[in-house]
């Protein structure tokens, strides 16, 4: 963590040779000197969603079914700082650390994705804004890891180490908080403040590979 980012005096975030939009980070070298300040990277976010939503960037938050009451209570702060962001959440939309997470986002106004294993959205947690029924049991498991930029996993089970093996695969940054696998690629955070740091720096370089643009 601690990537300096730049508010230039026009308005827009830099980060080394690339201007950050909300939808696109566009690649244009500095050419005139420029006043402005440095931003944390939460302030980033800040910026960015006042100009446009944030609803593309999607982050997969996975956990056990049987989770703990502290796994659930850090799930829901996850979902709720998340959502707070104008991020949305996409998980498995079950019950556990799937219905805290979604929990925490619905509350403060976030959109909260579930994959459903099963073949009728009526499986889904009350707090779901959009389930999605795949009729593929486990195997959503692949669906959760590729659609998302970044994985949090709070706490682990059989069926949260598939997944981070599939986000792993998939080059995903992975973020384990309260138990998760201890798996070669996995950064584990101390809290749920710090994951949120590594989530948004890694939002920040996905968006760099995938959506980069040509020179301009």
């Amino acid at each position: 963590m601690g990537q300096a980012y730049f508010l230039l005096d026009d308005g827009t975030v830099r980060i080394d040779d690339t201007v950050l939009h909300p939808h696109t980070w566009v690649r244009a070298p500095l050419e005139t000197a420029q006043t402005g300040r440095t931003l944390d990277v939460r302030e980033v976010f800040t910026v960015l969603g006042q100009a446009a939503p944030l609803r593309h960037l999607v982050v997969g938050v996975i956990g056990p079914r049987d989770a703990t009451a502290q796994q659930e209570k850090t799930a829901e702060a996850v979902g709720r700082v998340l959502g707070e962001r104008g991020l949305t959440v996409i998980c498995g939309g079950k019950s556990g650390v799937m219905e805290a997470v979604c929990r925490g986002c619905s509350a403060v106004g976030g959109l909260a994705v579930g994959i459903l294993p099963g073949s009728t959205p009526d499986d889904a947690n009350p707090f779901v804004g959009i389930p999605l029924p795949t009729g593929l049991s486990e195997g959503r498991n692949m669906i959760i890891a590729k659609a998302a930029r970044v994985l949090v996993a709070v706490g682990g089970s059989y069926g949260t180490l598939s997944e981070v093996a599939y986000g792993l695969h998939f080059s995903k940054r992975v973020i384990g908080l309260e138990g998760a696998p201890q798996v070669d690629g996995v950064t584990h955070a101390q809290n749920v403040d710090a994951a949120l740091d590594l989530t948004l720096e890694a939002l920040i370089a996905s968006a760099q590979t995938v959506d980069r643009v040509a020179d301009v």
